[in-house]
């Protein structure tokens, strides 16, 4: 395999040095930089669901065919994911970074402009290049800004802005729409995408790559089985979770039959949860990792099964979807962080596997979730979700503590 053992300006990084206790102003800076990034890219990415109907009434076209501008985003991810780190070659990482925000700037003021559908589809499109190249690096800039020992905390603080941008970029893009029309909100996230550049220019060591990868490497990498492992542990989870959860609203409908306002209120519930999770999954895969999988898959079975079992109680309906959103949080963290404790050598590689594995969990959730949700009925994907997740239990007690 290419090495592709990460460096920084004055030497290697000893993937088995103990990171320091405590983080200087300027690790702190480059980490949260990274966060503003990911909650620019995710605000744009979930930017339509509040869009849809002026978008479609603006453009002359149907709801169901502006739908299509999220499909766009996320097929054309899960392409970029296999050649972006092999493409970006022996590139500075910072520029690298840079550039993919410079990217999703113009792809952004170009959904805002666009005249028609296919402009604003090939927006979309450079978007979706642009996040899933920066989640296909993540794991690995972040390892050198913070240490080896520290990856799931610093991943952590960085999907903190997964977390608020789906809280936020619905909402928001909903009202700023109303007021101001869509164009105006899909600007927004120009200017979203403005400031994380900034910041990343302003906090970000350069980040020299000491060799380029190839898609044979990332194959080849695959061979592991802690990989292995590790993308299966991906798969089962959040093909689960996306299986589940696109369908909370329906069974907050149907079984607890709650109205739109308290729904409303527990799927907040979810997104706040969904922030402590991030923390608290940081903190758990650097101290424990095995554990943290354990407990990450747990909390999301017990709360779907909680669900299907007693969710025609308001109490704990509200109780147990709170619950999914911590496991939820926890999940892009630890899954990521366990993916790469096997493949050291090689974090550019393997976090290019990790967003591929995402993106397959997340196609094969919403399409098999549908099958059954009409098939079963509401609590159908529920159901899916806990025996996913608990074979995620089963996979992590069982996996050898040395992969």
């Amino acid at each position: 395999m290419t090495d592709t053992t990460l460096q920084l300006e004055d030497g290697p990084l000893d993937l088995d040095a103990e990171a320091p206790a405590a983080w200087s102003a300027a690790t702190w800076f480059a980490v949260i930089s990274l966060a503003a990034t990911s909650f620019a890219l995710v605000s744009a990415e979930f930017l339509p669901a509040g869009l849809l109907t002026p978008m479609a009434r603006d453009l002359g076209i149907s709801e169901g065919t502006a739908g299509q501008v999220v499909t766009a985003t996320a097929s054309v991810g899960a392409v970029t994911a296999m050649l972006s780190n092999v493409l970006i070659g022996r590139l500075n990482r910072k520029t690298v970074l840079v550039g993919l925000m410079a990217l999703a700037i113009g792809s952004n003021i170009l959904a805002a402009l666009a005249p028609n559908f296919w402009l604003l589809l090939l927006g979309r499109a450079g978007l979706g290049i642009a996040i899933s190249a920066f989640w296909a690096l993540s794991v690995a800039v972040v390892a050198r800004l913070v240490g080896a020992n520290a990856t799931g905390r610093g991943m952590g603080i960085v999907t903190l802005g997964v977390s608020l941008a789906t809280i936020a970029a619905p909402s928001m893009g909903a009202l700023i729409s109303d007021w101001l029309g869509w164009r105006s909100a899909m600007a927004m996230t120009a200017g979203l995408a403005v400031v994380a550049m900034l910041l990343q220019l302003l906090s970000l060591p350069t980040l020299p790559a000491t060799a380029s990868n190839s898609l044979a490497d990332v194959f080849r990498l695959t061979g592991r089985r802690g990989i292995q492992l590790g993308m299966l542990a991906i798969l089962l989870l959040m093909t689960g979770h996306f299986a589940g959860s696109v369908y909370v609203r329906p069974f907050l409908e149907q079984v607890t039959l709650l109205a739109t306002g308290p729904i409303a209120l527990a799927l907040l519930g979810f997104g706040v949860a969904a922030v402590i999770g991030n923390i608290a999954g940081g903190r758990l895969a650097d101290a424990n990792i095995r554990f943290a999988l354990v407990v990450t898959a747990a909390l999301m079975a017990i709360a779907a099964l909680a669900l299907v079992f007693w969710g025609v109680h308001i109490g704990v309906a509200f109780g147990f979807v709170t619950l999914w959103g911590l496991a939820f949080g926890m999940g892009p963290v630890v899954l990521p962080t366990n993916l790469s404790r096997a493949a050291p050598d090689a974090l550019e590689a393997a976090g290019s596997l990790m967003v591929v594995s995402f993106q397959i969990a997340i196609t094969t959730g919403a399409v098999v979730g549908g099958y059954v949700v009409d098939t079963y009925g509401a609590t159908g994907p529920l159901t899916l979700t806990a025996i996913l997740a608990l074979a995620m239990v089963a996979l992590a007690l069982l996996q050898p503590r040395g992969d």
